[in-house]
């Protein structure tokens, strides 16, 4: 499974990015918003830090208003992947940039007939938001298993990018169903290599090493 990181902070994505596990970074709107930056500036920033796919959304809503900001947005970096919404004039814009090389990521997902939509557009990635889904009474880790089936019953090249993932066990339930990738904020993504026993053993081994006398460096 690829790790990208939900965020627009430039010092959280260059922290994540030198662990090498870092396989890319989706933005939208709202974190362009929290982060209080030029919007160009901060994916011209983050493109050349990590080298992978970066989401870049449009916001225009109508197809050639999608596709003129998609020009300027692509024009970054080659890494640079346009996010759509999941609309019909979304799908049209998808179609059209993907069949001119282009990557791109078709957002706000909360179906399965919708992620099937997107595959037939030729969507690069698909993300289906899990925590939202569950926020309004539906199971999100269901629907990334119903996409998983249907893509592999035709095969559809499309990613399955699990968006709005809130904690360590959505992470957990995507990889077991086989999602190719997953976005959740740095916080989470630190949050997996924590665990209350291996904390205890480091304060153990190190007790114990005090007692020794010794040093290695």
């Amino acid at each position: 499974m690829k790790f990208f990181a939900d965020t627009a902070d430039t010092r959280d994505i260059a922290e994540l990015a030198a662990t090498g596990l870092l396989d890319g970074v989706t933005t939208n709107p709202s974190l362009i918003h929290k982060v209080g930056r030029d919007f160009i500036e901060v994916v011209t920033e983050i493109a050349g830090i990590v080298d992978g796919p970066v989401s870049a959304e449009v916001v225009a809503l109508d197809h050639e208003g999608m596709l003129r900001e998609a020009e300027v947005l692509r024009r970054i970096a080659d890494n640079i992947a346009i996010k759509v919404p999941l609309t019909i004039d979304g799908l049209k814009t998808c179609k059209a940039l993907t069949g001119d090389g282009t990557m791109v990521n078709v957002t706000l997902c909360f179906s399965a007939n919708q992620a099937l939509l997107a595959a037939k557009a030729g969507a690069t990635f698909i993300s289906p938001f899990v925590g939202r889904h569950d926020d309004v009474g539906f199971d999100g880790m269901q629907l990334i298993a119903d996409i998983r089936l249907i893509y592999d019953n035709y095969g559809f090249d499309t990613e399955i990018l699990v968006a709005s993932v809130r904690h360590p066990v959505h992470v957990l339930e995507a990889a077991k169903i086989g999602a190719d990738i997953m976005t959740a904020p740095p916080a989470v993504i630190r949050q997996l290599a924590r665990h209350p026993l291996t904390d205890k053993g480091i304060e153990g081994f190190l007790a114990d090493w005090a007692k020794t006398g010794q040093s290695i460096a």
